[in-house]
C-alpha cells in the first residue's frame, strides 16, 4: 500500500475538490490511488457537496433542545439555500441530531468534531446532507444556556417541525423555586424576545457592547447637528436620548409585550415574590434565521423576469 502523503493529499484534493480528511479517507479506502480515490469520493457525493461550498445559505432552520433536568438548552442554525430544504424531513433530522450534540460539546468546532447518538461525525452528517439533497449547507453557528438551578426554557417561531423553526430564542431564570413556574415564566419572556418590536441586544445596561452605544451616540449628534443645533450642544443634548435608547433595547428594561405596564425586570421581581425566594434572568440567546448572512447580489424580482423573458423590459 502506498504512503498516504500531503502531497498526495494535496493532489486529490485540487482534483476532486473535496476537504482534505475526506481526500485522506479517500486514499486510506484505495490503497493511495489517486483515480480509483477520485471515484470514491464522487460515488459518495462529497466532491459534488464541495462543489456546492461556494454557494450562498441564508435558509434552513434554527432547531433548539432543552436536556432531560430542564437546566441547560441549546440552540444550533443549520444553512441550505432554499427554504424548499428547510422543510425537508432528511434535513430538519439533521439538524435535531446536530442539536442534541450540542447539548454536550460548545462551540461550532467542537460540535463539527463530535459524534451523534448514531455515531456519525457531525461534520460527514452535514457533508452527506449536501450529498444527498444537492445544496450547499453548513453548521453556522450555536449558543447553550445552563443554569445550576432554575430552568432553561426555549421557543421556536415559525416552527416547520419538531425542535425545528425560523426563530430560535433560548432564556434562562435562575432561582432555587418550582422549576414549572420558573419554565413558564422563562417561555414568556422568550416570546416577548421573539415578539418584540425592537429585539433586546443585552440583558442590562452594563452588557451593551460600547461600539454598539458609541454608534448611536454619532448618529444622535449628527442627527442634531442636522437639525441646526451646534455641535457643542448637540454632544449634550444626546446624553438623555443614549439612556432612552438603552431602555428600549435591554431586555430588563423593556415593557412586557404580554402587559406593556410591566418591564420585564418586573415581571422577574413579581415572579421571585409569588415564588418566596430570588430569581433573575440569567441570559438570553435569540437566533433569526440568516441574520447578518452576505446573500450575495440579489437576482431580479418576479416581474423584471417576466418582462425580460417576454421581450418588454
Amino acid at each position: 500500500m502506498a504512503e498516504i502523503t500531503a502531497q498526495l493529499v494535496k493532489e486529490l484534493r485540487e482534483k476532486s475538490g473535496a476537504g482534505m480528511m475526506d481526500c485522506k479517507r479517500a486514499l486510506q479506502e484505495n490503497g493511495g490511488d489517486i483515480e480509483a480515490a477520485s471515484d470514491w469520493l464522487r460515488s459518495k457525493g462529497l466532491s459534488k457537496a464541495a462543489k456546492k461550498s461556494g454557494r450562498a445559505a441564508a435558509e434552513g432552520v434554527v432547531a433548539g433542545l432543552v436536556s432531560a433536568d430542564g437546566k441547560t438548552g441549546v440552540l444550533i442554525e443549520l444553512n441550505a439555500e432554499t427554504d424548499f430544504v428547510a422543510k425537508n424531513d432528511i434535513f430538519q433530522q439533521g439538524a435535531r441530531d446536530i442539536a442534541a450534540v450540542a447539548l454536550t460539546v460548545e462551540g461550532v468546532e467542537a460540535i463539527s468534531a463530535a459524534k451523534t447518538a448514531k455515531g456519525e461525525v457531525v461534520s460527514d452528517l452535514v457533508t452527506n446532507l449536501i450529498a444527498t439533497i444537492g445544496e450547499n449547507m453548513q453548521l453556522r453557528r450555536s449558543a447553550r444556556l445552563s443554569v445550576a438551578q432554575g430552568a432553561v426554557s426555549l421557543y421556536l417561531h415559525n416552527a416547520s417541525g419538531e425542535g425545528v423553526g425560523r426563530l430560535g430564542v433560548l432564556v434562562a431564570l435562575e432561582g432555587a423555586g418550582d422549576q414549572a413556574v420558573l419554565k413558564d415564566v422563562g417561555r414568556k419572556i422568550a416570546l416577548h424576545v421573539a415578539g418584540t418590536p425592537t429585539p433586546p441586544l443585552s440583558l442590562s445596561p452594563d452588557d451593551l457592547d460600547p461600539a454598539a452605544v458609541e454608534k448611536e451616540r454619532t448618529f444622535l449628534v449628527e442627527q442634531a447637528i442636522e437639525s441646526g443645533k451646534p455641535p457643542e450642544i448637540a454632544a449634550k443634548m444626546v446624553e438623555g436620548r443614549v439612556r432612552k435608547w438603552q431602555e428600549e433595547v435591554v431586555l430588563l428594561k423593556q415593557p412586557f409585550v404580554m402587559n406593556p405596564d410591566q418591564t420585564i425586570e418586573q415581571l422577574v421581581a413579581e415572579t421571585a415574590k409569588s415564588l418566596g425566594s430570588p430569581v433573575s434572568v440569567k441570559g438570553f440567546v435569540r437566533f433569526a434565521l440568516g441574520e447578518g448572512v452576505d446573500k450575495g447580489p440579489s437576482g431580479p424580482d418576479f416581474a423584471t423576469e417576466v418582462a425580460q423573458m417576454t421581450g418588454k423590459a
